[in-house]
């Protein structure tokens, strides 16, 4: 098994209603997206965001496009306008996601074109 972040293996799509903030990963392929019904469950989610989501997490496949969509309800502080987040909408939600740190057969990991994708990090000290 290979450990890796979700980044390295789904896209994402954020979106909002009231307070239920929804997540959808897309995978590449059938076999990243068998790995990510494996691995990425509701209660995986639910315990990825801790405390800021007060509510519970639900999720729906949707196979004919290699997504798993999540309704994290209660995320939002209340929402739009009602919340005092500086995220009242949580598009960053979807980023945090694709932190989590999930196992995946190796071969999964070794085919998926996202992988190595981030630019690389330049260490050069500033002078």
């Amino acid at each position: 098994m290979a450990t890796v972040q979700l980044r390295d293996l789904c896209g994402v799509r954020s979106g909002d209603k009231g307070d239920r903030s929804d997540l959808t990963l897309f995978a590449d392929d059938e076999a990243t997206y068998r790995a990510v019904l494996d691995a990425v469950t509701p209660e995986v989610v639910a315990a990825h965001f801790g405390d800021l989501v007060t509510g519970p997490v639900e999720r729906f496949e949707v196979p004919n496009v290699l997504a798993v969509k999540f309704v994290l309800h209660g995320a939002l502080g209340g929402g739009g306008p009602r919340s005092l987040r500086s995220d009242n909408l949580g598009k960053t939600l979807g980023g945090a996601l694709l932190r989590l740190v999930v196992d995946v057969p190796d071969e999964v990991a070794a085919a998926s074109p996202r992988r190595g994708r981030r630019a690389p990090v330049d260490r050069t000290p500033i002078s």
